[in-house]
């Protein structure tokens, strides 16, 4: 669906497209896990589509066309997060969403306990996202229709990518509000321009994590490294530091390409655009010379 149409729509056949390199493959893979918009038939939300599209990484994956063009793989969700969000842990299920108990253990982090779990339980702060609670083959098939697919296809090729070159370097997609809302941890804090983030250092080498933050310093833009986000699920089912499988996420202010109203693009998103581009060829660069240097320090 469009973002201005209150319809549901059937999604696509695949719950993600996947885009291969146009040139020299490189072991780059870039994926937008929140950057789908399209409402499955069977979402049964009572949520506003204004509140919806507030978790929606609107145009996110568009930014990062570029990266095929540099040797990189990138993947993209065509199901929204508000669905289902394939950054989360199969087992990040809030149980309050629940109409009965659900039959293997659960282990909820504490953004799943503030309603922002692997189905979510509010749209924004006091907007819920349901007015019934759900089954649980509601929430498997939710599951195995399109996060295990989602999972299944960031996997394989992660897998395909390192098993060509002995080595990865993994970018997680995203786009975050200009200030923190009460369901986060920086309720009212305005935020910079990037969030470069790994795990706290476990998803990749902090010397990755921190070229990538001088280069968007020095293009210009305020960056903050694992604050306020240290990274999702996907960075640790993909990374392997110390087998140079490395996994950061970006997150981008959305105040600097859109009207975070509207979800309308404005004029700064073709300067963000080339920047991304120009940072996805400098990325190609690096690989390259860390690829030359096997030995030297990842």
């Amino acid at each position: 669906m469009t973002p201005d149409s209150n319809t549901f729509a059937t999604p696509p056949d695949a719950p993600f497209f996947v885009a291969e390199p146009n040139g020299v493959p490189l072991p780059i893979l870039f994926d937008s896990p929140h950057s789908g918009i399209v409402l499955p038939a069977d979402f049964g939300t009572c949520a506003p589509v204004a509140a919806i599209r507030s978790s929606w990484d609107a145009f996110v994956d568009t930014l990062w066309a570029g990266v095929p063009a540099q040797g990189g793989v990138l993947i993209g969700a065509c199901f929204p997060r508000a669905y289902i969000d394939p950054n989360r842990a199969i087992t990040d299920i809030d149980v309050q969403l629940l109409a009965e108990p659900w039959p293997e253990p659960l282990a909820p982090e504490k953004y799943t306990l503030r309603g922002m779990g692997l189905i979510r339980r509010d749209a924004l702060p006091n907007v819920p996202m349901y007015d019934r609670k759900l089954s649980v083959a509601e929430v498997r098939h939710r599951i195995d229709a399109y996060y295990r697919p989602y999972r299944a296809a960031l996997s394989a090729a992660a897998e395909r990518t390192y098993a060509r070159h002995g080595a990865l370097w993994h970018v997680d997609c995203h786009s975050m509000k200009s200030r923190g809302n009460e369901m986060n941890v920086d309720a009212g804090e305005a935020r910079p321009d990037f969030v470069i983030s790994d795990r706290l250092g476990t998803t990749a080498d902090p010397a990755f994590t921190q070229w990538v933050a001088d280069y968007f310093s020095g293009a210009g833009y305020s960056v903050q490294v694992n604050e306020p986000y240290q990274g999702g699920d996907l960075l640790a089912a993909v990374s392997d530091p110390a087998r140079r499988r490395h996994s950061i996420q970006i997150e981008l202010n959305r105040a600097l390409y859109m009207d975070e109203a509207t979800f309308v693009k404005h004029a700064g998103f073709d300067a963000l655009k080339r920047d991304l581009d120009a940072f996805a060829a400098a990325l190609a660069d690096y690989v390259r010379a860390q690829l030359a240097a096997p030995h030297a320090a990842q």
